[in-house]
Protein backbone atom coordinates (compact mmCIF):
# COMPACT_ATOMS: atom_id res chain seq x y z
CA UNK A 1 0.00 0.00 0.00
CA UNK A 2 1.10 3.62 -0.67
CA UNK A 3 1.41 6.30 1.83
CA UNK A 4 -1.17 8.06 -0.08
CA UNK A 5 -3.53 4.64 0.04
CA UNK A 6 -2.66 4.11 3.80
CA UNK A 7 -3.36 7.75 5.06
CA UNK A 8 -6.86 7.47 3.17
CA UNK A 9 -7.52 4.31 4.32
CA UNK A 10 -6.64 5.67 7.81
CA UNK A 11 -9.13 8.60 6.99
CA UNK A 12 -11.70 6.34 5.98
CA UNK A 13 -11.39 4.28 9.67
CA UNK A 14 -11.40 8.27 11.34
CA UNK A 15 -15.76 8.53 9.84
CA UNK A 16 -16.38 5.20 10.43
CA UNK A 17 -14.63 4.88 13.87
CA UNK A 18 -16.41 8.55 14.93
CA UNK A 19 -19.73 7.71 13.41
CA UNK A 20 -20.38 4.68 15.85
CA UNK A 21 -18.55 6.93 18.92
CA UNK A 22 -15.71 4.04 19.28
CA UNK A 23 -13.48 6.22 21.32
CA UNK A 24 -10.64 3.53 21.67
CA UNK A 25 -10.88 2.87 17.62
CA UNK A 26 -9.83 6.56 17.33
CA UNK A 27 -7.71 6.87 19.72
CA UNK A 28 -5.64 4.17 18.10
CA UNK A 29 -5.55 6.18 14.98
CA UNK A 30 -3.76 8.80 16.83
CA UNK A 31 -0.09 8.88 18.24
CA UNK A 32 0.19 9.31 22.11
CA UNK A 33 1.31 13.04 21.72
CA UNK A 34 -0.99 14.15 18.78
CA UNK A 35 -1.94 17.25 19.03
CA UNK A 36 -5.68 18.73 17.96
CA UNK A 37 -6.95 22.14 16.83
CA UNK A 38 -10.64 23.12 16.78
CA UNK A 39 -12.34 26.53 16.62
CA UNK A 40 -14.86 24.46 18.70
CA UNK A 41 -12.73 23.63 21.69
CA UNK A 42 -11.37 27.36 21.38
CA UNK A 43 -14.83 28.75 22.34
CA UNK A 44 -15.79 25.71 24.88
CA UNK A 45 -13.02 25.57 26.60
CA UNK A 46 -11.50 28.94 25.88
CA UNK A 47 -7.87 27.94 28.58
CA UNK A 48 -6.84 25.74 25.76
CA UNK A 49 -6.54 28.25 23.21
CA UNK A 50 -8.22 25.42 20.66
CA UNK A 51 -5.45 22.99 21.40
CA UNK A 52 -5.02 19.73 23.10
CA UNK A 53 -2.47 17.57 23.05
CA UNK A 54 -2.50 13.80 24.45
CA UNK A 55 -4.91 10.77 23.93
CA UNK A 56 -6.20 11.75 27.39
CA UNK A 57 -7.47 15.53 26.11
CA UNK A 58 -8.84 13.59 22.68
CA UNK A 59 -10.87 11.06 25.04
CA UNK A 60 -11.99 13.73 27.33
CA UNK A 61 -13.05 15.84 24.63
CA UNK A 62 -14.73 13.23 22.21
CA UNK A 63 -16.53 12.05 25.68
CA UNK A 64 -18.15 15.16 25.89
CA UNK A 65 -19.07 15.69 22.59
CA UNK A 66 -20.61 12.83 22.36
CA UNK A 67 -22.80 12.89 25.75
CA UNK A 68 -23.93 16.76 24.09
CA UNK A 69 -24.60 15.53 20.94
CA UNK A 70 -26.00 12.31 21.27
CA UNK A 71 -27.32 12.68 17.47
CA UNK A 72 -23.83 14.36 16.07
CA UNK A 73 -22.93 12.66 12.78
CA UNK A 74 -20.04 13.25 10.04
CA UNK A 75 -20.99 12.94 6.49
CA UNK A 76 -17.94 12.97 4.19
CA UNK A 77 -17.59 14.76 0.81
CA UNK A 78 -14.25 14.57 -0.06
CA UNK A 79 -11.02 13.50 0.81
CA UNK A 80 -7.17 14.46 -0.83
CA UNK A 81 -4.67 12.66 0.18
CA UNK A 82 -0.74 13.25 0.13
CA UNK A 83 2.36 11.03 1.36
CA UNK A 84 1.69 12.96 5.04
CA UNK A 85 -1.42 14.29 5.54
CA UNK A 86 -5.28 14.11 4.06
CA UNK A 87 -7.46 16.91 3.53
CA UNK A 88 -11.21 15.51 4.41
CA UNK A 89 -14.34 18.15 3.85
CA UNK A 90 -17.78 16.97 5.59
CA UNK A 91 -20.72 17.79 6.73
CA UNK A 92 -21.51 18.10 10.33
CA UNK A 93 -25.25 16.67 11.22
CA UNK A 94 -26.92 17.34 14.53
CA UNK A 95 -30.42 17.03 14.73
CA UNK A 96 -32.34 20.66 15.30
CA UNK A 97 -29.08 22.45 13.81
CA UNK A 98 -28.07 23.50 10.39
CA UNK A 99 -25.54 21.15 8.59
CA UNK A 100 -22.19 22.79 8.83
CA UNK A 101 -19.74 22.09 6.08
CA UNK A 102 -16.07 21.38 8.03
CA UNK A 103 -13.02 20.91 6.94
CA UNK A 104 -10.11 19.22 8.57
CA UNK A 105 -6.15 18.28 8.22
CA UNK A 106 -5.25 15.21 9.36
CA UNK A 107 -0.94 15.14 9.18
CA UNK A 108 -0.28 11.22 9.51
CA UNK A 109 3.35 9.69 10.29
CA UNK A 110 4.18 6.48 10.56
CA UNK A 111 -0.01 4.99 10.33
CA UNK A 112 -0.66 7.58 12.93
CA UNK A 113 -2.18 10.70 12.97
CA UNK A 114 -0.30 13.54 14.67
CA UNK A 115 -2.18 16.28 14.75
CA UNK A 116 -5.31 17.43 13.64
CA UNK A 117 -6.89 20.78 12.22
CA UNK A 118 -10.33 21.57 11.93
CA UNK A 119 -11.53 24.43 9.64
CA UNK A 120 -14.77 26.08 9.90
CA UNK A 121 -16.81 28.76 10.07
Amino acid sequence: MTPQQENKFIAAEWFEVFNTRDIEGLLRLYHDDARHYSPKLKIREPETNGMIIGKEALRKWWTDAFKRLPTLHYTPTSLTENDHRVFMEYIRRVENEPDMLVAEVLEIRNGRIIASRVYHG
